[in-house]
C-alpha cells in the first residue's frame, strides 16, 4: 500500500493542498522554508500520529488558526486504489482540545487505528541518533516494528502503560500498602512479560535481516558488531524477583526502575558502544541499513513501508545516497525525498530507474514538474 493522495488545511506554511503522488518515488525540491519538510511532516502525521520534528501539536498549526486537517488516500502500489485501499484522516482543534480521527469515513478512537494503515519511516538528521543516542530512541525504533508486525501490540502496550502508571502512583504514595503493591506487581509482571516476548520475537526476525544487508553491502567492520536485545532487567533473574529485591530502591525513587520501560537494543562494536567506537559516517551507514532491514521485515509480513527522506544531501555523501536509493528501489517502497536543488535522479539510480514524480514547492505551493 502507498499514499496516493494527500490533502491538508492549516498545516504549517502549506497552502491548502491536494496532491496526487507516485506509488514509487516522489522528489520534492525548493528553497529552505518553502514547505518541503512540512509536506513530509504532514505525511508523517498520518503514519505516526504526531510530528517527527516537534513535540507540541500547537507548533504545526498554521499561524493565526486553531485547527489543522490532514487527509490521505491509501492504495495498492499499482495505483488501483478504488475499493481496495483506505481513506484516513485526522483533525486537531486547539481551541477545543479535540482530536478527530477517521478511517474510511468512520470515527475511530485511537491514533493507532489510523497509523497502522500507513507505516512511515523517517530518515532525517535526527534519525542518526538511533545508535548514538539513549535507549529511548532504540526502543522507539523496535516498537515501531512490533506495532506494524505483531497484531494487538498497541492494545497490549496501552494496558502495560496503565499498569506502570498505577504502580508508580503506589510507589510515590510514601506509605506502601504491601498487599496492594503485590496485586499491582503481579499484573505489571504479567503484562511486562507479554510486551517483552513480542519485542523479542520481532527482534529475532529483524536481526538476521540486518546481518544479511550488512554483508550484502560489504561493511568491513560488521564482523565485530554486536546487537543484543535487553529486556530491561537482568536476564538471569525473573522480573518478579528483581522487583522484590529492589523494592526499597524503587520506593525511594518513586517510580518503576525495572521492566520493558528500560528495554534497549544494545549496539556495540568490539564490546563497546558504537557511539564511542564508530565514526559518524559509520554510524550513519549502520542506521541506514537498520532502516532498510526494518523495511524488509515489514515486507516479509505483507506490509509496505513509506520512507520519508528529509534533506539527505546535507547528511549523506554521494556514495551513501546512491546506496540508500538503490536499496529502497530494490525494496519496492514508496519514497519521498526532499532537496534544495533540483533533483537529479540519474545520480541516485544509475541503473534501473524507478518511476517518479517531481514537485517544486514555493511559499507552500506545489507544482508538478518534468525533468
Amino acid at each position: 500500500m502507498a499514499l496516493l493522495r494527500l490533502q491538508t488545511q492549516h498545516f504549517r506554511n502549506l497552502a491548502p493542498t491536494d496532491l496526487t503522488f507516485s506509488p514509487s518515488v516522489n522528489l520534492i525540491y525548493g528553497e529552505n522554508g518553502s514547505g518541503k519538510s512540512s509536506l513530509l511532516e504532514a505525511i508523517g502525521y498520518l503514519g505516526l500520529g504526531r510530528s517527527f520534528r516537534v513535540n507540541r501539536h500547537e507548533a504545526v498549526v498554521c499561524h493565526g488558526t486553531q485547527r489543522l486537517t490532514v487527509f490521505g488516500e491509501i492504495g495498492n502500489d499499482d495505483g488501483a486504489h478504488k475499493g481496495s485501499g483506505h481513506r484516513i484522516g485526522l483533525s486537531r482543534d486547539l481551541s477545543l482540545g479535540e482530536t478527530r480521527l477517521k478511517v474510511d469515513g468512520e470515527r475511530v478512537r485511537s491514533l493507532s487505528a489510523v497509523a497502522r494503515h500507513l507505516p512511515v519511516s523517517v530518515i532525517d538528521p535526527g534519525t542518526f541518533d538511533i545508535v548514538a543516542g539513549g535507549p529511548g530512541k532504540r526502543r522507539q525504533f523496535l516498537d515501531w516494528s512490533v506495532f506494524h508486525v505483531e497484531h494487538g501490540f498497541s492494545a497490549l502496550w496501552q494496558q502495560f502503560q496503565r499498569s506502570v502508571s498505577q504502580r508508580n502512583k503506589i510507589l510515590r504514595n510514601g506509605r506502601i500498602d504491601e498487599s496492594l503493591r503485590r496485586i499491582w506487581d503481579r499484573q505489571y509482571v504479567a503484562l511486562a512479560e507479554q510486551v517483552t516476548e513480542a519485542r523479542r520475537a520481532v527482534f529475532e526476525r529483524f536481526h538476521p535481516l540486518l546481518v544479511a544487508v550488512l554483508e550484502d553491502v560489504g561493511v568491513v567492520w560488521s564482523n565485530d558488531l554486536k546487537i543484543e536485545f535487553f529486556p530491561g532487567w537482568d536476564r538471569k533473574l525473573g522480573l518478579a524477583d528483581v522487583l522484590e529485591s529492589h523494592r526499597d530502591q524503587e520506593a525511594k525513587m518513586g517510580h518503576t526502575l525495572y521492566g520493558p520501560n528500560r528495554a534497549d537494543m544494545r549496539v556495540k562494536y568490539q564490546g563497546r558502544p558504537v557511539a564511542e567506537t564508530l565514526s559518524r559516517g559509520q554510524q550513519k551507514t549502520l542506521v541506514i541499513l537498520m532502516k532498510i532491514a526494518q523495511g524488509q521485515l515489514l515486507k516479509a509480513s505483507g506490509r509496505q513501508c513509506t520512507f520519508l527522506l528529509d534533506d539527505i544531501n546535507a547528511e549523506l555523501d554521494e556514495p551513501h545516497r546512491e546506496m540508500l536509493a538503490g536499496k529502497l528501489r530494490d525494496l519496492g517502497s514508496q519514497v519521498f525525498i526532499t532537496s534544495i536543488e533540483p533533483p537529479r535522479p540519474e545520480k541516485l539510480w544509475r541503473e534501473s530507474m524507478p518511476d517518479f514524480k517531481v514537485f517544486h514547492v514555493e511559499h507552500g505551493e506545489f507544482t508538478l514538474r518534468n525533468l
